[in-house]
């Protein structure tokens, strides 16, 4: 999957989640959105994905990489998110059932929280713990930025975690999103 083309059509992203864009870029973060078809966002309003995924080409293009990491720092004090996490090798998992939480197609949520049922068509954030203490690996396989969700899995970490060193990082040796690959594959270090 190739980052800002949405994987089907119909698919929909709520409001609370297009205000990350806002909380973390503040200055033309509404001039951005509405150039690419988001007027006004709001709670509870839902959003075209491929509008959104435009607007994230057009901060990428003109504003840089690093501001796609700030929005994503914002998702998880924006989005809905899962109850009954208290730690990041909790929180890091969870982070797919967020995505497909915050996410519609069709009218329907992606994610189903009384049957746990996910619906496929966005791609997903997979975990993995790995034998050492403390470290993990992520593949992102969705059609967001790679430092979108370099951002969203550190601050993830950082706020279910009671360690003040965090660090997100390509595996070695794997391919990214920014060069054209389908996925990323990160090692979270805790």
């Amino acid at each position: 999957m190739i980052q800002f083309r949405a994987k089907k059509k119909g698919v929909e992203v709520n409001g609370e989640t297009v205000l990350s864009v806002v909380a973390g870029m503040r200055l033309m973060a509404k001039e951005v959105l509405s150039r690419n078809g988001i007027e006004n966002p709001s709670p509870g309003a839902w959003y075209s994905q491929q509008d959104w995924l435009n607007a994230f080409g057009e901060i990428s293009e003109k504003i840089g990489r690093t501001t796609l990491r700030m929005i994503g720092k914002k998702i998880p004090e924006n989005a809905n998110w899962p109850e009954g996490i208290d730690s990041e090798e909790k929180a890091l998992p969870s982070i797919d059932v967020a995505y497909h939480m915050n996410h519609r197609i069709d009218g329907e949520l992606m994610y189903n929280a009384s049957s746990g049922e996910m619906k496929e068509g966005i791609g997903h954030y997979g975990f993995e713990k790995l034998p050492e203490a403390g470290r993990y690996k992520m593949v992102c396989d969705n059609p967001y930025p790679c430092d979108f969700d370099m951002g969203i899995i550190e601050s993830t970490a950082r706020k279910f975690s009671e360690s003040a060193y965090i660090k997100v990082e390509h595996e070695e040796g794997s391919s990214c999103r920014n060069q054209g690959a389908q996925s990323c594959t990160y090692i979270v270090t805790v």
